[in-house]
């Protein structure tokens, strides 16, 4: 297992509390609502996949759960702690700190090399760039890319790529990982593998992952599906 060098999460970790909440949330685009009083909890190591047609809101709330927008109405808890009203040099502090992000185009910095691209995070965090760069190289070996470390994103396939994607969301094990399509640029067993990587991964650092995706088959693989429509949760099922 990577050695850890940065600070836990403390009590965010250990808390019984959610590990994320949404409140009544409402964010509108002009006249349009993209979310029309949400109501969510994503519990701590929980996987749960976020599905619905195009427009219908998910991506959204996916955007302000993780404080990428904020809401225009609503709240959103942290270990319940409320973190929406936080100003954006704190919530960019919380999306290095205690989130982590995989997309689907992986968003790799080209001109960097596999293991430096999944340290990023930790030398944002004033990890010296030695010890960041030996825990990137464990979450590379983690995730079947033992010896490719030194490549650039332009010589992996898309499934590795994606799975340097994975070891830079988990280097500063976060409490929560974001992922939006992370398969759907992938065929389908790359992507299922893909998938597996990450949540088997983010299972054994107790994160949560909130997981928005078109794929029906892939959000029933995953422990508990959530389905928003017009901007509203219609309901919420456990996967196969």
């Amino acid at each position: 297992m990577p050695t850890q060098t940065t600070q836990s999460p403390g009590p965010l970790a250990t808390s019984t509390r959610p590990a994320l909440s949404g409140r009544g949330l409402v964010k509108r685009y002009g006249a349009q609502h993209a979310l029309a009083g949400v109501d969510i909890d994503i519990q701590p190591g929980e996987a749960v996949a976020i599905v619905g047609p195009s427009g219908s809101g998910k991506t959204s709330l996916l955007h302000v759960l993780a404080g990428i927008l904020p809401a225009d109405s609503g709240e959103v808890l942290l270990a319940g702690t409320r973190i929406d009203h936080l100003g954006e040099a704190k919530r960019s502090e919380l999306r290095r700190t205690e989130f982590g992000f995989v997309f689907q185009s992986g968003m790799l910095v080209a001109e960097l090399s596999a293991e430096e691209n999944a340290a990023l995070p930790l030398l944002l965090g004033g990890v010296s760039r030695g010890q960041a760069l030996a825990d990137a190289r464990q979450w590379l070996d983690r995730l079947g890319l033992a010896g490719k470390g030194a490549r650039r994103p332009g010589e992996l396939s898309g499934g590795e790529a994606q799975r340097v994607a994975i070891a830079r969301a988990l280097a500063h094990q976060p409490s929560v990982i974001f992922a939006d399509e992370p398969t759907g640029a992938l065929d389908t067993r790359t992507g299922r593998d893909t998938m597996n990587a990450l949540l088997g991964a983010a299972a054994e650092n107790g994160a949560a992952v909130v997981i928005v995706t078109h794929d029906r088959d892939l959000a029933e693989s995953v422990p508990r599906m959530v389905t928003i429509r017009d901007g509203r949760i219609a309901t919420g099922v456990t996967g196969s």
